[in-house]
């Protein structure tokens, strides 16, 4: 029986759950801080991740996945995000922005060549869309793709790429008919080796410190027409398609941060003592902790929701982009909270949660703003009802 907002997980999402938990707390917790002061991708993590098999969650075995459904997917991204929403955010990129729209949008021929790989973790993948003069005007794409004979030169340049520098296949959109707007914009798979193609380091970040980022440029860039997903003038609806995936994705990683700052601060006031007793037997505190605890659940049902409307093959573009604009601001909200909470001892480095504050605030911009999500929900309600 599948997990649903009333009933409890499946014994097969628990053990995922479990399992993925005890690595992250094992395996990512420890070395948490110091990536994000290092500001250093953990390759040897990414390693270990690929062989647990959590690099190709949703994806079917006979293409190396796991084959889990979405909920499970959620389940794996939070526990991950609970201790380090750096290493989520990767995982969460790698599978949701490179790997899915490959699988889903490819050919046979395409899903064979690259899936594999990429499921496997053989392969890191990532995602080219926001460009200098393109970010939430995705329609804006300015980067090129002019076909010559059997091939399309690309021309133009992305930013802000999750993964960029350590992965190995890239897809990334391209306008192919400058005169038909947004469905003249294609989408194609890149091979990092490829003549023309170029990535370099990004700008030091406020937080998300140990998930890489770079810039991708195109100068003549020849990609062959088999590299091309889908037909021409289909990128920029496949790609919408994919961040409504991709925003559940981000909601479940908001959630893991909220849960990760809400437990340690519970933890941190039943120890700490002020006046002559743990500060949480002081009203100010106690309410504190139960508004973080039902900002957590609310956000966490919300995620929920929008991977059982993907599961059961129904539109969820309106509920995923509510669940990340909640999950995101309660993110926010939560560690700034859980600093409160900590006080003096919060805004150091060691107590994590000015991390986990400082992580959440890419939450509220990346695959979508939030301002993004109230026009996406403010236009669903309008033209179909509340």
């Amino acid at each position: 029986m599948p997990a649903t907002l009333e009933t409890e997980l499946t014994e097969e999402q628990e053990m995922l759950r479990d399992t993925v938990r005890d690595f992250a707390e094992k395996e990512l917790l420890p070395q948490a801080v110091a990536i994000d002061r290092e500001a250093r991708f953990p390759v040897e993590t990414f390693r270990k991740l690929a062989e647990l098999g959590l690099l190709g969650l949703p994806i079917p075995p006979e293409y190396d996945g796991a084959g889990v459904d979405s909920v499970t997917m959620t389940l794996a991204i939070e526990e991950l995000a609970r201790c380090c929403g750096s290493t989520a955010l990767g995982v969460a990129a790698h599978t949701s922005l490179c790997l899915w729209p490959i699988y889903t949008f490819g050919s046979e021929e395409q899903r064979r060549r690259w899936v594999p790989d990429l499921a496997s973790g053989r392969t890191l993948g990532a995602f080219g869309l926001t460009e200098p003069d393109a970010g939430s005007d995705a329609g804006g794409t300015r980067t090129t793709a002019v076909r010559k004979g059997d091939a399309y030169v690309l021309n133009g340049a992305k930013v802000f790429i999750t993964n960029a520098n350590y992965a190995g296949t890239f897809v990334v959109t391209a306008i192919t008919d400058p005169g038909r707007g947004t469905r003249g914009i294609s989408s194609f798979v890149i091979e990092r080796d490829t003549p023309g193609f170029s990535v370099h380091a990004g700008d030091e970040k406020l937080g998300m410190r140990g998930s890489d980022w770079g810039e991708l440029t195109f100068q003549d860039c020849k990609v062959p027409v088999a590299n091309r997903l889908g037909a021409e003038g289909e990128g920029f609806a496949n790609f919408m398609k994919t961040l409504d995936g991709g925003r559940i994705g981000i909601g479940a990683l908001a959630v893991g941060l909220a849960q990760g700052a809400f437990e340690r601060s519970v933890r941190f006031a039943q120890e700490r003592t002020a006046f002559g007793k743990p500060i949480a037997a002081q009203q100010a505190v106690a309410f504190k902790l139960a508004d973080m605890a039902v900002q957590v659940d609310a956000a966490r049902l919300l995620v929920r929701r929008a991977a059982l409307r993907r599961d059961a093959g129904r539109p969820f573009t309106r509920e995923a982009s509510v669940a990340k604009l909640f999950a995101s601001e309660a993110a926010m909200k939560v560690t700034y909270d859980a600093i409160q909470v900590h006080g003096g001892y919060g805004f150091t480095c060691e107590y994590h949660v000015e991390r986990m504050y400082r992580d959440a605030k890419l939450c509220t911009i990346g695959e979508g703003t939030s301002e993004i999500q109230r026009l996406v929900i403010s236009r669903d309600i309008l033209e179909t009802g509340p």
